[in-house]
């Protein structure tokens, strides 16, 4: 899954203090760095689900970057604004445990925006997926559609929904969470499609049973916005 890198304005992080991953088999000295923007030479890189990691050395210490997959290799100068730190993240992808990672959806590489890499010819050409099928989806017992979510987002807030729906998209392991886009068949643009983040694997097509409270107006950092979003929700497929 490809994402864009040019992502919505966010707030600015207030300046905190974080202790800075050690470089592997190194002994470098522990530094502490504002969280926001990161700037150094790529000594090491690495892909995995849909997103690309970078150690950089900033002069001072080392730390791991990861943002929405792009081109880099190592000697590299890459630059992470906006970058949101992650303690003690754990990779499933990896099966690795990050003492911090530096999330950002805002990466520069050699003073340009950073490219996403792109796909064969031959993949390129191939039939898109078929779009998943919402006719006839049954209402979860005493839940909601997606729709009414959406356009009555104040009377929900903070309350427990239950929907039934089918996922039209998956990202795994986006800020330590799986994320879903769900929809049911009701509704219109901007009021048929429901973000979800969970510890459940799914896939694309699957029909889901998802309980959980809806937050509003949530910023994650790194570009992450949502008006509506139910968070850390159990799902189950059916």
């Amino acid at each position: 899954m490809k994402f864009i890198f040019t992502l919505v304005a966010v707030a600015f992080f207030t300046t905190i203090h974080v202790t800075l991953v050690r470089a592997a088999a190194t002994n470098t000295p522990v530094a502490t760095a504002a969280a926001g923007n990161l700037t150094g030479k790529v000594v090491e890189t690495m892909d995995a689900a849909t997103y690309t990691y970078a150690l950089i050395d900033t002069g001072a210490t080392k730390a791991w970057v990861a943002a929405p997959q792009f081109i880099v290799k190592t000697g590299d100068t890459l630059a992470a604004a906006d970058a949101m730190p992650m303690n003690n993240y754990r990779s499933k992808t990896l099966n690795r445990t990050f003492d911090v990672v530096y999330f950002s959806g805002n990466v520069r590489v050699n003073g340009k925006p950073a490219l996403a890499p792109t796909a064969p010819a031959n993949v390129a050409a191939t039939a898109a997926p078929k779009a998943a099928n919402l006719t006839n989806i049954p209402r979860a017992p005493n839940g909601q559609t997606v729709e009414e979510i959406l356009t009555d987002k104040n009377k929900f807030a903070g309350q427990p929904i239950a929907i039934r729906a089918r996922v039209v998209k998956y990202n795994a392991q986006i800020l330590g969470k799986n994320w879903l886009h769900l929809r049911d068949g009701s509704g219109g643009e901007g009021t048929n499609d429901l973000t979800v983040t969970t510890n459940a694997e799914v896939k694309v097509g699957d029909l889901v049973l998802v309980t959980g409270k809806l937050s509003t107006d949530r910023d994650f950092g790194s570009g992450y916005t949502y008006a509506v979003i139910v968070e850390d929700a159990t799902v189950v497929v059916q």
